[in-house]
């Protein structure tokens, strides 16, 4: 019997590449031959790097000097894949929420700087094609300091260089690209990102992420306007219009100033991270009889973007069975049924608070795993007939 395992992490507990192990010893106890490919997924938030690293038989490139959202140094890391031709870069890595204590955060002051950093150290290292993450950002300064880091400089209609942070974009008037890294014109970027907010407006980057980012009423109000200036000025200078489009919005803008400056390519983030790891190719070529996938939560709301909806799309092509585990699953699943989801179960095996279960995770996701087999091996042939 062949079953990949392609499950996300259980964030705040295991990684994707813990669960895949935590899965394999659930099936082995039942099916003690089965062959077993665990492909370590994600969806272009955090933990991408690690999912496309593991999966890749990749590289980890640790103890990068670089600054946090304010300014700080720190070391962060990014990934390299197998073939050692793409540098997978998170953001959260050097401008994310989980660097600041909760009183640090303003988002009218942070920037991703750091992030920037992490690109020129891999552009260093000889490295030219990029996979950027976006997803648990500190920041809404719409990529700039990213930027920066590269050379660019956003100046006021005095010519002076603006400061960090979201907030001083409401006087930007012109970018000037004079001394942008003269390799950046050699490199592609793609964009992971599982959001589809626009740059501006009730549904952007200012109103729907500021607040857990430490925005107040006001200051959102005002970093929308920021951005707005931004994306009039990007309008001017690229010809780019970028303050409704799809995805803008990602990791407080980021991804337009990606987009409007390094030609990058926004991409569904599970859309991405499966054609690196060649998941397609995979399922062809392995033919597996099952596939099981996982991840925190389970409802209605994973269809959009999340790592479950991609692996049954990709499933459903070839007629694959497909179940997931998670942590709570959520009323209405009609959605992923559509989509190809088999059967999905809950692993708590009993009440349970929330730190019992990260801290059970593991055990709890062996345990189900082995229920899931006996049930799946019932017809005496360990395997199932596909339709």
């Amino acid at each position: 019997m062949h079953i990949i395992l392609a499950p996300d992490s259980f964030k705040g507990s295991l990684s994707a590449t813990e669960v895949c192990q935590a899965m394999a010893r659930g099936i082995k106890k039942v099916v003690p031959e089965a062959k077993i490919i665990p492909v370590p997924m994600a969806d272009g938030g955090e933990g991408t790097t690690s999912s496309i690293v593991d999966a890749t038989h990749g590289t980890l490139v640790e103890g990068v000097s670089v600054h946090d959202p304010l300014g700080r140094p720190i070391a962060a890391s990014y990934g390299i894949t197998g073939d050692g031709q793409t540098a997978v870069i998170e953001l959260a890595a050097a401008s994310g929420l989980s660097l600041l204590k909760p009183a640090e955060l303003d988002p009218s002051q942070t920037t991703t700087y750091g992030t920037g950093e992490l690109i020129r150290h891999a552009l260093d290292q000889g490295l030219r094609t990029f996979i950027i993450c976006l997803g648990g950002s500190a920041t809404n300064d719409a990529g700039t300091g990213l930027l920066k880091a590269l050379g660019y400089r956003f100046l006021d209609d005095s010519g002076r260089e603006l400061p960090d942070g979201g907030l001083a974009l409401q006087h930007l008037h012109m970018v000037d690209d004079t001394d942008a890294d003269p390799r950046l014109r050699d490199c592609s970027f793609q964009i992971a990102c599982d959001v589809a907010n626009p740059l501006v407006g009730e549904t952007g980057a200012s109103a729907v992420f500021g607040p857990q980012k430490g925005a107040t009423p006001q200051m959102v109000s005002e970093l929308d306007k920021a951005l707005h200036r931004f994306a009039d000025v990007v309008k001017q200078k690229r010809g780019i219009r970028l303050h409704h489009l799809a995805g803008a919005g990602a990791a407080g803008g980021t991804a337009a100033g990606l987009l409007a400056f390094l030609n990058a390519q926004l991409l569904s983030g599970i859309q991405l991270v499966k054609k690196t790891v060649a998941f397609d190719a995979l399922l062809q070529n392995h033919k597996p009889h099952l596939i099981l996938t996982g991840e925190g939560k389970l409802d209605a709301q994973t269809c959009y973007g999340k790592v479950i909806a991609g692996i049954c799309q990709s499933a459903k092509s070839y007629h694959i069975p497909v179940i997931a585990l998670a942590g709570a699953i959520g009323d209405d699943l009609e959605p992923l049924y559509k989509e190809g989801l088999t059967a999905a179960f809950a692993i708590a095996n009993g009440p349970l608070t929330l730190e019992d279960s990260f801290a059970k995770a593991a055990l709890l996701i062996e345990k189900q795993t082995e229920q899931i087999m006996r049930i799946f091996t019932l017809n005496g042939e360990r395997g199932i007939h596909r339709a």
